[in-house]
């Protein structure tokens, strides 16, 4: 059973949703006896964000990796496959941030950073996740606060980031690992080395460049709930 995820945008307001799952396949059974997890998230793109508090402090011990420090011709690209392997040693299992660009590279497409494809490489490592459009900062709060960071899809042009690795880009992942007053704690895949990966953004700002842009982020996170301990 492959993961996909779809995408609907209504035209017009909707007041309530369906989603029916049918399995066709002679091993359904089997299927089921899995463990698997079906996400829905629904959103108002038109809405806004809405602002909220920073919520408690929060750092997590999530290890650093640079996917600068891969082969040159896929080291620019490979922002997803890295933070998931940032993500994926928080919890346990430690797997080579290149080894996962190899299996989440969609051909086709010619790229690293589909989405789904992230959810499912950790799943096949045991640890559980799904996509969420994030409303507000107090989502990405509620999370670090019980310990799980969030992988999260930000854009931003030149200035709007103060201290990033990079000046602007169209789509970049990192890893939110905590927050401290009126700023996040960020690994940055895009540093130049593993040293460099830890960032401290301004809230506000990064608020902006997330949420009020793509607002996407992959909470992955291990059934047992315990993460691995600090290497």
């Amino acid at each position: 059973l492959r993961c996909d995820v779809d995408v609907f945008t209504a035209a017009t307001p909707v007041e309530a949703v369906r989603v029916r799952v049918r399995l066709s396949r002679a091993e359904a059974p089997a299927i089921l006896d899995a463990p698997w997890l079906l996400a829905l998230s629904a959103c108002d793109l038109d809405g806004g964000v809405v602002e909220s508090e920073a919520g408690p402090p929060a750092r997590l011990p999530v290890p650093a990796l640079s996917q600068m420090t891969a082969a040159p011709e896929i080291a620019r690209r490979i922002c997803s496959p890295t933070s998931v392997a940032m993500t994926l040693a928080y919890w346990g299992p430690r797997v080579e941030p290149e080894a996962l660009a190899a299996e989440m590279k969609h051909e086709a497409l010619d790229m690293y950073g589909i989405w789904p494809a992230a959810v499912a490489a950790a799943g096949r490592r045991g640890v559980l996740g799904y996509l969420l459009r994030f409303p507000d900062w107090a989502a990405a709060a509620w999370c670090l606060e019980r310990g799980v960071p969030v992988i999260a899809s930000i854009a931003y042009t030149a200035g709007e980031l103060a201290g990033a690795p990079v000046e602007e880009t169209t789509g970049h992942l990192v890893v939110l690992t905590g927050c401290e007053g009126r700023d996040v704690l960020v690994n940055d895949p895009a540093a130049a080395t593993a040293a460099d990966v830890p960032r401290r953004y301004r809230r506000d700002e990064f608020v902006r460049v997330w949420l009020e842009r793509t607002g996407v982020g992959y909470v992955l996170f291990s059934p047992t709930g315990t993460p691995a301990a600090p290497s």
